[in-house]
């Protein structure tokens, strides 16, 4: 659609921030936190937005809603000023962690059926991780599966004389559900409470809720993530063209 004169010559911050359904004070913000490029000023000192600040609006809009406000706007300055590979390379890695993290859930959701199942297994060795494994697998600091130990939460073995943490398929399974339920913002106490029942009773339908609950968001956080790619993938063209005209 060609451009009108009033387009032309860009928008006001009012008339920008209608355009997308902020305030006008928003998009001051936005635009003193990096995540528009800087705005042109009239001779008379007010700013005058063009279409590719429309496009960077519109596009953190799309991904606040899909990753959170915080996160967004991290994101935004690489993608409005840094180099196209750049961005393109924040766009797929975010689309790769939530792919992890779903997978991260239903793993726990498996081993804690297997577990739940199968109490007369003996592990041996091989079914078991060091802390530094269990760690990297999770994505997780040592530093925390010890703090989660602290809590009660994982029960690790102890062997040898130095008492060196071997993890056994239910404590693995147990540390799943924690480092899921903990990127998914569960605070220690209700996941203290849903371990203890699971210990007593087994899966319980709070424990289920939690897990299925946070696989529903994830699930959903991805199909919002690729509605924002077409406003997303305007900003990135915009940029691109441009860059070719220059």
């Amino acid at each position: 659609m060609p451009a009108t004169k009033s387009q032309e010559a860009g928008w006001t911050t009012a008339a920008a921030a209608r355009l997308v359904g902020y305030s006008t004070q928003q998009v001051r913000d936005l635009e003193r936190l990096g995540v528009l490029p800087a705005a042109e000023r009239t001779p008379n000192g007010y700013r005058r937005y063009q279409e590719r600040h429309i496009l960077a609006l519109r596009a953190y809009r799309a991904l606040a809603t899909a990753i959170g406000p915080v996160p967004a706007r991290q994101m935004m300055p690489t993608l409005v000023q840094g180099t196209l590979d750049a961005a393109a390379e924040k766009i797929d890695d975010l689309h790769a962690l939530l792919a992890r993290s779903r997978d991260h859930i239903r793993e726990a959701s498996r081993g804690l059926q297997a577990v739940l199942t199968d109490t007369t297994h003996v592990f041996d060795d091989h079914d078991s991780m060091t802390i530094s494994e269990l760690a990297e697998a999770l994505g997780v600091r040592a530093s925390a599966l010890r703090h989660w130990e602290h809590e009660g939460l994982v029960n690790p073995d102890r062997v040898s004389r130095s008492q060196t943490r071997r993890y056994n398929a239910r404590a693995i399974t147990e540390a799943r559900i924690v480092a899921a339920l903990r990127s998914g913002g569960h605070r220690i106490p209700p996941i203290a409470r849903v371990l203890d029942q699971l210990r007593q009773h087994g899966l319980t339908a709070e424990a289920q809720a939690l897990l299925d609950e946070r696989l529903t968001v994830l699930s959903r956080r991805s199909v919002v993530l690729l509605g924002a790619s077409g406003d997303l993938h305007a900003l990135l063209n915009e940029r691109a063209q441009t860059a070719a005209a220059g």
